[in-house]
């Protein structure tokens, strides 16, 4: 058996999101399908993470195990990569296909993971299926200054969806921070791990503190106090998107000698 990471680019739109669900299309059933196609076998993926309904990735990384009986038809990784992107539809596409360390985990191996929220306040008939539009002014310095806060804890229950399988809600928050381009502002957040829903339900609350409803204090009160209803609301997926996986150098099959986490990039 052979392991490879595939790194690809989805619109989430018309998916239920990245994991298969019974009630649902989702991106990692169509690349399951179309690896089946073309390796004549089934070959279960796993993904960096599952991203909810209608949320899309610039950046998703999933692994796959190649049986012996299909590696010859692996063949030419770029070759591959081509044939997947002519099955899967248009709003998936396949980067680049990878050969790693036989014990190489998607979501696992994953040093961080980044993800961004975008807001506008102008109405524009090309950015609204990306962004969520709002009509009156934030104070972004007061959404700043909370959002630092957040590097300070590790439990986020207080922003997670409710009833998960997950064993705990501790995560170590590298970066948060709403950044300006042009008229669009952009909420960034680095992490080792998200919860459900985690970002979305972030960027409601700090919208509560930049409308002037939550203190910086009452955002602390929020976190400290472990309770998602005390929190804002999940604002709407269609404007959130995974954009950076960042890996050990391990990972790699071919020995890297750097010691900086590996990312695989987009291509330009």
């Amino acid at each position: 058996m052979e392991r490879y990471f595939i790194c690809l680019s989805y619109n989430g739109a018309n998916y239920c999101g990245w994991q298969n669900q019974p009630n649902g299309v989702s991106v990692q059933q169509k690349i399951e399908e179309s690896l089946r196609i073309l390796l004549r076998t089934p070959v279960p993926v796993t993904g960096a993470g599952r991203t909810d309904a209608g949320v899309h990735a610039r950046m998703m990384v999933a692994h796959f195990d190649c049986p012996g009986s299909a590696t010859p038809m692996v063949g030419d990784l770029v070759e591959l990569t081509g044939k997947l992107n002519r099955i899967l539809p248009p709003d998936i596409s396949i980067h680049q296909i990878i050969r790693v360390s036989p014990g190489a985990h998607a979501r696992f191996d994953a040093v961080s993971r980044t993800y961004q929220y975008y807001i506008s306040f102008r109405k524009d008939p090309f950015d609204y299926p990306f962004h969520y539009r709002l009509n009156r002014p934030l104070d972004f310095d007061r959404m700043n200054e909370a959002a630092a806060i957040l590097s300070e804890y590790a439990d986020f229950t207080s922003f997670s969806k409710l009833h998960t399988s997950v064993k705990n809600n501790l995560c170590r928050i590298i970066r948060a921070e709403w950044t300006q381009t042009g008229d669009v502002r952009v909420f960034t957040v680095t992490a080792d791990r998200f919860l459900r829903n985690m970002v979305r339900a972030i960027v409601g609350t700090l919208l509560d503190v930049g409308r002037g409803k939550v203190s910086i204090q009452g955002f602390r009160d929020i976190i400290e106090s472990k309770d998602r209803s005390k929190a804002g609301i999940s604002v709407p997926g269609n404007a959130l998107f995974l954009t950076d996986i960042k890996y050990p150098p391990s990972v790699l099959f071919v020995e890297h000698t750097g010691i900086e986490p590996v990312t695989f990039r987009l291509p330009v």
